[in-house]
């Protein structure tokens, strides 16, 4: 079970790149005590930029909040002109990897997305990113839009989890994509290799599945994701090979509180491992609206 420790962070309005919204939280480690906490925040025409704060979990004290985006939205008519929103880093030879999905506007659709990345060689500084264009978009096999992702390196390989959907449908709330998650492979983070196969398929009561955050823990990948109804919860999955994975929804450990800010909804959890303590990010009702906070995972 997780043990909710309460919240982290919520947005003050004091700046102009960050006004609403602290959704899709992760986190880069400094040293034992201090992790970067990034977070996607929007401005008051909804344009999503990347921001972080510095948190030390043993104190429960914030040190320091961003000033400006560590990354913000690409120039008109790129893939992310309207918005950018991080999913994970990887740290790999002295350089930082931010994976990111790329929003632009459509006149047919709500939003297109695609993945992008930035890549930092000061240590987490500044983020360059590597091309105004996609490492990954629309496809032979993920013809509507592609987003979240979620990576990590195991045994070599680069192993990227995203969201997918098969196409937009005519709903009372308007045009709506059911979406799911998909797994890519990769030799150096950047080219990756997909297929047409769904890894965890939503339900027909379900409107889609959020980022993943996944752990590879004693030879089992362990998985945590968003998954929607009327409300965001979040579900579990676990798998031998990261490809084949079963659903155990019922053993994510954490739900929604009877009152406050993850009261309505909880989604968009981010799981690591610091001092053998098994932490988990997420946010609360509104898709981040009300901030994030962290729970830690308890055997009792």
């Amino acid at each position: 079970m997780w043990e909710k420790k309460g919240l982290i962070f919520k947005i003050n309005k004091k700046s102009k790149w960050m006004q609403t919204h602290t959704a899709l939280p992760f986190i880069d480690k400094i040293n034992k005590k201090i992790h970067r906490i990034f977070f996607s925040t929007r401005d008051s025409k909804n344009r999503a930029s990347i921001g972080f704060i510095d948190f030390d979990f043993s104190n429960k004290k914030i040190l320091r909040v961003s000033k400006k985006p560590i990354l913000s939205f690409g120039k008109v008519g790129a893939f992310d002109e309207n918005g950018v929103m991080g999913s994970c880093i990887i740290n790999y030879e002295k350089k930082k990897f931010l994976y990111y999905t790329g929003w632009s506007s459509s006149k047919t659709v709500p939003f297109n997305w695609s993945i992008g990345l930035a890549i930092s060689k000061n240590n987490g500084k500044t983020f360059e990113k590597i091309s105004e264009g996609p490492i990954l978009s629309k496809n032979t096999f993920d013809p509507y839009f592609v987003g979240s992702p979620s990576v990590i390196i195991d045994q070599n390989i680069w192993k990227m989890w995203y969201i997918s959907t098969e196409g937009w449908k005519k709903s009372k709330k308007g045009l709506i994509a059911p979406y799911f998650l998909k797994y890519a492979e990769s030799k150096d983070g950047i080219n990756w290799k997909i297929n047409k196969k769904i890894i965890i398929n939503i339900s027909k009561s379900e409107k889609g599945l959020g980022r993943a955050s996944i752990i590879k823990e004693n030879g089992i990948y362990k998985m945590w994701y968003s998954y929607a109804t009327k409300e965001y919860r979040i579900g579990y999955a676990e798998s031998s090979n990261g490809k084949e994975w079963k659903r155990m929804d019922q053993k994510s450990g954490i739900s929604i509180s009877k009152k406050g800010w993850d009261s309505k909804s909880i989604e968009y959890p981010y799981v690591f491992i610091n001092e053998k303590k098994k932490i988990m990010l997420y946010n609360g009702n509104e898709f981040g609206k009300t901030g994030f906070g962290y729970a830690i995972y308890s055997k009792k």
